[in-house]
């Protein structure tokens, strides 16, 4: 068994590694700057513009007013702006999002990860095409840069003058709301009395910090739109009044939206609908405005005329009298076509098109040229011919002479403007080339893996036909639920419901079995309860997101949430004053145990108190006025520092007693391990969400009084994993991933760092539960060998020595082999449905997170948590 084990999990990271280089290909790009050399339509039509001052407002979506001020309003309803709702396509974060904008194209999925990796330069720009490059190339001024230092990283060496900010340090909410915009908004001064300049860049990020913290309708929210607006205002004022800005575009837009709890990254329609406004003057040229604030209301938030984010980029390219990007995928917006007469607007629209239809050439490895199409493409039996006879029809109409009538030009402009929408639905559709052989590698691996697996647990599922049965009908019902991309969405409710069943099975089966008592019984019924508080404290998932829920309830009432948390460290404490520090004196021993626990209270009052201030309200802390000398950074190392060495200390302790034969010693080591491990998993909880370790705790204690099997213990271990994920409020979706804890004890970013504690505040649930379950197999063990163990409350397991070493290890190998199996045939179904559906329409918003949520299940949960850490704390004596 072991053998196949341990080769079905080193298979795992591998099939993972080749699946995903077939899934997520990082695409090629032309290299080089375009030029209007390149074409034969001679020089281009006189630009309107000659700067640009690029205002991104991080996470701003569309809405009615786009601000909440009235300046942006009254600017658009007088003709000086021009809204739109600008369609971004998932993944909705902020690498991929300036990536559409400045080049035109669609970034890869693999940009989600990239993204988080800030000190990555894998996904430069700097040998790309992009609109800044041209701005660049155009040598009439140097290029500035102020806000979200993601700009720095994609566009290394491109701007004269530059402060960036860090878009991931989060580690104080509240400074983070004013002061990384402030430091922006401090340099515009000075730059509007610049002339230096062709191209400036604002990145604001305080409004999608609020987003994450409190949601789109947090209080914080409209002050931050009436900042924004305030700065459009000045911008505005100094191009109508200073004659070096005249020449000047503003462009307001945000990189991506938020949804309704203020995340992003998924594909729902405030993530998707990011706000886009032309600002200057001259636009009053060739609009009269529009109504502003709109009226009624829009579910889909499609307020303006909707346009693909990648429009930005051929657009600021035809008003900056540049050329357009080689990479573009955008098509221009024909609402500025007004500044132009009908055959310079032609001329735009050509070599937009010709753009278009080189990158169509390159990727279906065909001439458009090639094919004797008629003008009718009704008939049209393909995709490309359908371009083609799209191409030759514009290419007939554009053949304009002076003097041609003003429908002819229409005509001609609808043609072009026909194939380069055409070209971009059909070139987006295939920006991701699929490597087949990688993929079907991936899944042949992963299949082998999940044969290896099952053959070791066929002697354990041959053993009892009812466990067999259960533990299958889990693998495979999860299996085939990765098909249909509303129950990945909503994948929560399975274990939910699945979880339920099992408690309630336990609950029957203690009822009729003759080892029960109606005590035990009642156990699983209580557990069952608790379940049902679990799965109502936080309201997940996509269709349901931002619902009531106990967490929105309890935060209403301070006093409640707080006592709750004070409850849940108490309990801990009590835990370790019972059985931590063994050998040290009585009194020494309380101290330790108390200024651990206090320390680590202290330090969630003084997060809270900067991060959600608003849960502290009407709760008097002087305690706190005291603490404020100490940086959040010193108080969280102090704790991890305290935890660390505590488990140091009993694992220091645990041997020498073992080597001295140490008199009246109880071998606890297990317990203090899981308690010291809930501490930091305590730490790095949302504060909202630490009333579940209690709740959790009173669930463990009952389990243990069950007198669960090995392979029951194992099933439930699994599946509270997975309802705890989601409890915590985990989703299949980025937008669900937990920043807020991953800077705690970090004073910069640091990827490791930042990575484990990204991944421990997000998987705190299933790390709790691994341990718990480690507990239960050792009192299992231990019971097994003929010692009489105390129940967990009271602590203490008989030592290793006198345990059956093939019976301990026959436990702990059918404990991975079970989980092994569940693991490998679920990635293996993840893979399948995405390769199967890899042309469905949710390829990119949902089967591709599920299978980067699915990476990290088998690789760091299951192999570095369950397996590696599960086994250091089983065999732990």
């Amino acid at each position: 068994m072991r053998v196949q084990l341990s080769l079905a999990n080193v298979i795992i990271p591998i099939a993972i590694l080749v699946f995903a280089i077939g899934f997520f290909p990082y695409k090629p790009f032309l290299q080089g700057l375009a030029t209007f050399e390149d074409d034969d339509y001679g020089a281009p039509p006189e630009a309107p513009f000659d700067k640009i001052i690029f205002m991104v407002v991080d996470a701003l979506r569309s809405v009615k007013k786009v601000l909440a001020k009235v300046e942006v309003c009254s600017l658009i309803s007088s003709g000086a702006a021009i809204p739109f709702t600008a369609h971004a396509t998932s993944p909705t974060i902020t690498m991929p999002r300036v990536k559409a904008i400045t080049t035109g194209s669609v970034p890869s999925f693999l940009d989600v990860i990239l993204n988080f990796a800030e000190s990555d330069t894998t996904s430069t720009l700097a040998h790309q095409d992009t609109w800044l490059a041209q701005m660049k190339a155009k040598g009439n001024g140097i290029q500035v840069m102020y806000g979200d230092d993601t700009w720095l990283k994609l566009f290394p060496d491109t701007f004269g003058r530059s402060d960036g900010t860090t878009s991931f340090f989060v580690s104080i909410w509240s400074q983070d709301f004013t002061e990384v915009d402030n430091n922006v908004t401090r340099h515009i001064p000075d730059e509007l009395r610049n002339d230096d300049w062709n191209a400036m860049v604002m990145h604001y990020l305080g409004l999608d910090h609020i987003g994450h913290k409190a949601g789109p309708r947090s209080p914080n929210m409209i002050p931050k739109q009436r900042e924004m607006d305030s700065i459009v205002q000045t911008i505005y004022e100094a191009i109508e009044t200073e004659k070096h800005l005249e020449s000047v575009c503003l462009v307001l837009c945000g990189d991506h939206g938020m949804n309704d709890a203020g995340n992003h990254g998924g594909s729902s329609p405030g993530e998707t609908s990011p706000a886009l406004v032309f600002i200057s003057p001259k636009l009053r040229n060739i609009t009269e405005g529009v109504l502003c604030p709109v009226d009624g209301s829009s579910d889909d938030l499609q307020y303006y005329t909707t346009v693909e984010q990648s429009d930005v980029a051929p657009t600021l390219a035809g008003l900056l009298g540049i050329p357009v990007p080689k990479n573009n995928l955008g098509v221009f917006i024909r609402q500025f076509l007004g500044f132009w007469k009908a055959a310079d607007s032609i001329q735009l629209l050509q070599r937009n098109a010709l753009q278009l239809r080189r990158i169509a050439e390159a990727t279906y490895g065909t001439s458009l040229d090639e094919p004797s199409t008629p003008i009718s493409c009704s008939t049209a039996s393909s995709d490309v011919e359908e371009l083609a006879c799209l191409w030759k029809r514009a290419s007939d109409l554009t053949q304009i002479q002076p003097g041609s009538p003003q429908s002819g030009s229409e005509a001609a402009i609808d043609a072009l403007l026909k194939f380069c929408h055409r070209a971009q639905n059909m070139l987006s559709g295939t920006a991701s080339n699929y490597n087949l052989t990688a993929l079907s590698i991936g899944i042949a691996l992963a299949a082998v893996a999940a044969g290896l697996a099952a053959y070791a647990c066929l002697p354990l599922l041959l053993n009892s036909v009812t466990f067999s049965i259960g533990f299958s009908a889990i693998c495979l019902g999860y299996g085939i639920m990765m098909f249909a991309s509303s129950y990945v969405e909503e994948e929560q409710h399975f274990w939910y419901w699945t979880s339920s069943a099992w408690m309630a099975y336990l609950f029957f089966q203690r009822l009729r079995c003759s080892r029960g008592t109606t005590a035990s019984a009642l156990s699983a019924l209580v557990v069952l309860g608790g379940l049902r508080i679990t799965r109502r404290w936080n309201q997940t998932g996509q269709k349901y997101a931002g619902e009531p829920d106990i967490v929105r309830e309890i935060s209403k009432h301070n006093y409640l949430l707080w006592s709750a948390v004070f409850l849940t460290y108490l309990d801990l404490m009590r835990r370790l004053l019972r059985r931590a520090y063994q050998r040290l004196p009585a009194r020494l021993r309380s101290i330790m145990a108390i200024t651990l626990c206090f320390a680590a209270f202290m330090f969630k009052l003084s997060f809270t108190e900067a991060d959600a201030p608003e849960l502290l309200s009407g709760i008097r802390v002087d305690l706190l006025s005291k603490l404020h000398n100490s940086s959040l950074v010193t108080q969280a190392r102090s704790v991890f520092l305290g935890v660390g060495l505590s488990i140091l200390y009993t694992a220091l302790y645990e041997r020498s007693a073992r080597t001295m034969n140490i008199k009246n010693y109880t071998n606890s080591a297990g317990q203090v391990f899981h308690d010291l491990i809930t501490l930091f998993l305590i730490t790095q909880s949302r504060v909202t969400n630490i009333p579940l370790f209690l709740v959790f705790e009173s669930q463990i204690n009952l389990l243990d009084s069950l007198e669960l099997s090995p392979f029951e213990i194992t099933i439930t271990s699994l599946l509270f994993q997975y309802v705890s994920f989601f409890a915590f409020g985990g989703t299949n979706a980025i937008s669900s991933v937990d920043l807020s804890n991953a800077y705690n004890g970090v004073s910069g970013y640091n990827i490791v760092g930042v990575g484990v504690l990204t991944f421990v505040s997000n998987w705190t649930g299933p790390i709790w539960w691994m341990s718990a379950g480690i507990l239960l197999l050792r009192s299992h063990a231990a019971a097994r060998a003929g010692r009489s163990a105390a129940p967990i409350q009271r602590g203490g397991f008989p030592g290793r020595e006198s345990e059956p070493s093939d019976g301990k290890k026959a436990i702990w190998s059918s404990h991975i082999a079970l989980l092994s199996m569940f693991t490998t045939i679920s990635l293996l179904s993840v893979m399948v449905a995405c390769a199967a559906l890899r042309t469905h329409l949710f390829i990119w918003t949902v089967f591709s997170p599920k299978y980067l949520y699915a990476m990290a299940w088998s690789i760091a949960n299951h192999i570095l948590i369950n397996i590696l850490c599960g086994s250091l704390l089983f065999w732990s004596n």
